[in-house]
């Protein structure tokens, strides 16, 4: 999958992989080293997230059911946990620097891409 930012007419990612199934969501990035550019992970039915046991920052994007941006958060650490979002009804998780690097804001419109 990819994903393009509309409003800023940029790509976030060109190779994402959805978590759409219970363990694949509840494994997420755990076990991975590092998340190279380009690359993400999009959960959906999520809100909220954790990065406990995670060994390298990332980029989170919350988004709506029609796919804008609720929520924004930049370099989230390791073993920090980020609480329900409103509106959210998945995340996208991408390489710590996509959000500055594309200029993503609250209410970006982003379009996925198979």
């Amino acid at each position: 999958m990819k994903v393009w930012n509309a409003t800023r007419e940029i790509w976030l990612a060109s190779q994402v992989e959805v978590a759409d199934r219970f363990v694949r969501r509840l494994v997420g990035l755990l076990g991975r080293k590092s998340l190279p550019p380009e690359h993400g992970l999009l959960i959906t039915r999520c809100d909220s997230i954790h990065t406990i046991g995670m060994r390298f920052p990332i980029d989170v994007v919350f988004v709506d059911q029609d796919a804008r941006v609720v929520k924004a958060i930049e370099s989230l650490r390791p073993f920090r946990v980020v609480f329900p979002v409103w509106h959210a009804v998945a995340v996208l998780e991408l390489p710590a620097g996509t959000i500055r690097r594309t200029r993503t804001r609250v209410g970006d419109q982003l379009h996925l891409f198979d």
